[in-house]
């Protein structure tokens, strides 16, 4: 489904990543895990067009998408929910969503979508005429990927969901990712939360200093000392 090979990404002259591949497969979790600053986001960023990789390519769906116009790279089918959330505070949730599905024309299927996030979320159908601003970090996390998924989304670029939030919402979040992963989205998810990372995903990669130093499927990353080491807490 998605497939990058050998990107290098800079920051003026700073390398952010230096030739990361990864792959993913439809129907997927994926997840990256890696300390702050070893690339992350920048990943996701050169994904959804935010960032454009100085060398290699982005293959989605058989088509190069590295370099495109975020826009275009939507309507595609990518949507990206960036980390610290970024839903427009000064309008209501209701809105936020709408904004979500800017590129659509299909009335019906808009409204549908309207009644699956609100399905997904219930706290949003209660806060919809409520100004996003003033939500909790978790309902506004909750919005976000709901504004994401209006886009109605082939592939699901998650950053940093569990950021700030309580633990018990934590698990919430983690049910809903999985939730929309079973109605057919396939998702890449960047995790500070290894475990809670591991625990869901089909396959993970392992950053560090804007390199993929490790791969393999969730439970072999699990079971690896160096995970457990670095990520996970173990000794």
């Amino acid at each position: 489904m998605l497939k990058v090979e050998e990107i290098n990404v800079y920051y003026g002259n700073i390398q952010a990543l230096k030739g990361v591949s990864l792959e993913i497969h439809q129907g997927e979790i994926v997840t990256l895990i890696g300390a702050n600053g070893a690339g992350k986001s920048t990943l996701l960023k050169a994904i959804s067009g935010l960032l454009k990789p100085k060398q290699g390519s982005i293959t989605y769906m058989d088509q190069s998408i590295g370099g495109k116009a975020a826009q275009a790279i939507v309507k595609q089918g990518i949507s990206h929910v960036p980390e610290g959330r970024r839903v427009f505070a000064n309008m209501t949730v209701e809105e936020n969503l709408e904004l979500g599905a800017f590129l659509r024309k299909d009335k019906d299927g808009i409204r549908q979508d309207f009644e699956r996030v609100y399905e997904l979320f219930p706290r949003l159908l209660e806060r919809r005429k409520q100004l996003s601003g003033t939500l909790s970090g978790g309902e506004q996390q909750m919005l976000a990927m709901g504004r994401a998924l209006m886009a109605r989304p082939k592939l699901l670029l998650l950053d940093e969901p569990s950021m700030g939030l309580a633990p018990l919402l934590v698990k919430t979040i983690f049910r809903i990712i999985e939730e929309i992963n079973q109605t057919g989205t396939t998702i890449l998810l960047v995790e500070q939360n290894a475990n809670m990372a591991l625990s869901i995903a089909n396959r993970a990669y392992v950053i560090e200093t804007g390199r993929v130093v490790l791969s393999g499927t969730a439970s072999e990353l699990n079971e690896s000392d160096q995970i457990k080491m670095a990520y996970l807490g173990g000794h």
